[in-house]
């Protein structure tokens, strides 16, 4: 039988995908599990009516990336982007953002295409296996985990009471006049009315059920009626669609990980290809120096030159072509996911990460489904509403990456929004350039260069020792979840699995 190793974002998640081990599922089908039980049992963090990465390497074969990434609606309505159906939620979160919310955010979710092609492709369990655990976790209720908790602390009342089955699965309503309802605590059952029928419907009849049943109409129904664009025709019209990963070099590893469209893994290329011509040992000053450096040149064309390109494939190659001639990086300069890693003992390795972005607090009644507001995540879609042609993929950090290294691989990938790429190059390079244990190299104190604002500022983990900067420093008390929360699974056939779950979130890994 496969064994197989999976570092994912809760202990339950994990469970799910040591029950698939059982009979007899590889490491995609495991990741699969994984990240069902993650998409529903992780409520405000993500939802399955979000967007996700999917990348698989086989051996033998060339690295894929299965894209199902949000989409823009609006196919039947010929129609430019409307503020119907948008409302504009200002939270204290990760030190005070603003996003737009309601049905007109919503775009065509592809989480759940990207899942069942990466299982038809290369997974060997049948389909109504992979949900099983989903299922009865959410039909029996799933305790509420901590980093739920925290986001929903801000967001519980101004996002997720727009919909009263979802609110009052997350809230536990008051009785007096001048009483207020209060979120439920860390770990109380959760029970999402009818999320588990629209599962179970799913796992009977495929995709098909969402994209074109009566959940899609349900959906369609709930956004039209309430101003926003998607209809049955964006769900039926869309399509995963597999890519040839975007690989590097570090050492003698080989990386896979997102390519263009989506922008994350062009940025952690660039970061890579910089630190595989300038190497560190440790991190002392001037290896800290160099990680603000590179950070703060590729953040900043992101920025500049990525978000905003009509051409994202040249924009991408000129990124790469800098980083790869080793021009100074100083010369350049002119929100909410889940995460879970797979390998098995013949090889196959799989990183999987999904988004819903804020969420829109939107649950179309009778389905338990939370709805996506990926078109009203500023910071990450500086387009706005009006972000192209129906159909068109939405920028995305996600970067779920694959590396290999002879016989050795290793599946890796984070949640974060823009500390992705920064958390994972630091884990990488910590792992197969330094050469801590995996353990270590995830748990290690990380920094972020934040480029979100009018100017960058540095924002670091106790326990690093910083060189002088000219950024403004804010050093958290304590490594955190703002940092990422990477997930990384290996296999080595003469030393056998490694698995690490960041200890910035309550992960979960198993070996089965």
């Amino acid at each position: 039988m496969t064994r197989v190793a999976v570092a994912t974002s809760s202990q339950l998640a994990a469970d799910a995908a040591a029950e698939v081990a059982a009979a007899g599922g590889n490491a995609v089908d495991c990741a699969i599990a994984a990240a069902f039980l993650t998409m529903n049992t992780e409520p405000g963090v993500c939802a399955l009516a979000g967007g996700a990465y999917v990348t698989v390497w086989a051996p033998g074969a060339e690295p894929v990336t299965i894209d199902g990434n949000v989409a823009v609606p609006g196919a039947d309505s010929g129609q430019p982007a409307r503020n119907d159906g948008i409302a504009s939620v200002q939270m204290d979160y990760g030190g005070g953002i603003e996003t737009l919310v309601g049905a007109g955010s919503v775009a065509v979710p592809g989480s759940l295409a990207a899942l069942e092609m990466a299982a038809s492709q290369y997974g060997v369990a049948p389909w109504r296996t992979l949900l099983e655990p989903t299922v009865r976790a959410i039909r029996d209720g799933f305790p509420l985990p901590a980093a739920c908790h925290y986001y929903l602390a801000y967001s519980g009342k101004p996002i997720f009471g727009r919909a009263a089955d979802g609110y009052d699965a997350l809230h536990e309503r008051a009785t007096g006049a001048q009483a207020d309802d209060a979120l439920r605590p860390v770990g109380s059952r959760i029970k999402v009315p009818h999320l588990a029928d629209s599962l179970a419907h799913i796992a009977a009849e495929g995709a098909q059920a969402f994209y074109r049943g009566e959940l899609a109409r349900a959906m369609s129904e709930h956004c039209r009626e309430r101003g926003g664009r998607l209809s049955m025709l964006d769900l039926a019209n869309y399509r995963a669609i597999a890519r040839p990963a975007l690989s590097t070099r570090l050492g003698d590893w080989t990386i896979a990980t997102n390519p263009p469209p989506a922008v994350g893994g062009a940025v952690l290329c660039a970061m890579l290809s910089l630190f595989a011509q300038h190497p560190v040992q440790a991190w002392d000053r001037d290896a800290l120096k160099w990680l603000v450096d590179v950070q703060l040149a590729c953040l900043n064309f992101r920025k500049q030159h990525l978000d905003l390109a009509e051409d994202i494939g040249a924009a991408t190659r000129q990124l790469l072509a800098l980083a790869r001639s080793g021009t100074a990086p100083n010369d350049w300069v002119s929100a909410s996911t889940v995460h879970t890693s797979a390998v098995d003992d013949n090889g196959l390795a799989c990183a999987i990460t999904a988004s819903s972005g804020y969420g829109s607090g939107e649950m179309p009644s009778g389905t338990g489904l939370w709805l996506n507001n990926c078109l009203g995540e500023l910071e990450l879609n500086r387009r706005g509403l009006d972000a192209g042609p129906p159909g068109t993929r939405l920028p995305s950090n996600m970067a779920p990456s694959v590396a290999r290294n002879g016989d050795e691989v290793l599946a890796i990938g984070s949640p974060g929004a823009d500390r992705i790429t920064t958390a994972l190059l630091q884990s990488l390079v910590n792992a197969l350039q330094i050469g801590m244990p995996l353990e270590q190299a995830i748990a290690h104190p990380r920094l972020h260069v934040d480029t979100t604002g009018d100017a960058a500022r540095l924002m670091s983990e106790p326990g690093l020792t910083l060189p002088a900067l000219e950024l403004p420093v804010n050093t958290s008390a304590s490594i955190g979840m703002y940092f990422g929360g990477v997930g990384a699974a290996a296999f080595k056939p003469d030393t056998g699995f490694c698995v690490a779950a960041d200890p910035r979130r309550a992960g979960g890994v198993c070996e089965a």
